[in-house]
């Protein structure tokens, strides 16, 4: 299984953004996959959940009123609709695969992970 973010970039803050993920490799359309986040000096943070369907949504407490998740299983990709981002939402972006069928909200839960992208947020 691989995965590859995309759509890292430098934004100005209320500016929306959309990261994306593409992923590869034999069963992973049935893995439930994720999104987190990690800031310098911070725990790796889970950001949104989505099962193998999209329909099994979890979101996490900091973002789950501006973050939106959204799956593609005919094209291989998860999005992370990013709306009115600030700077406290710098940090390094992954996507992850988790095996299992349920949507979990922890990094041990996750299998698979990719190498991430830098999201910045500044005036």
């Amino acid at each position: 299984v691989q995965l590859r973010e995309s759509g890292g970039r430098s934004v100005r803050p209320g500016d929306s953004l959309r990261p994306s993920c593409e992923y590869v490799g034999r069963g992973v359309t049935n893995y439930a996959m994720g999104w987190f986040r990690q800031a310098p000096g911070k725990e790796r943070e889970f950001l949104a959940g989505a099962n193998w369907a999209g329909k099994n949504i979890k979101y996490g407490a900091t973002v789950k009123d501006r973050f939106t998740i959204d799956r593609d299983n005919p094209k291989a990709e998860i999005h992370l609709q990013m709306n009115n981002p600030q700077p406290a939402d710098t940090a390094v972006y992954y996507c992850a695969a988790d095996r299992r069928l349920g949507v979990g909200s922890h990094t041990y839960e996750y299998d698979y992970w990719g190498q991430g992208i830098q999201v910045t947020v500044s005036a």
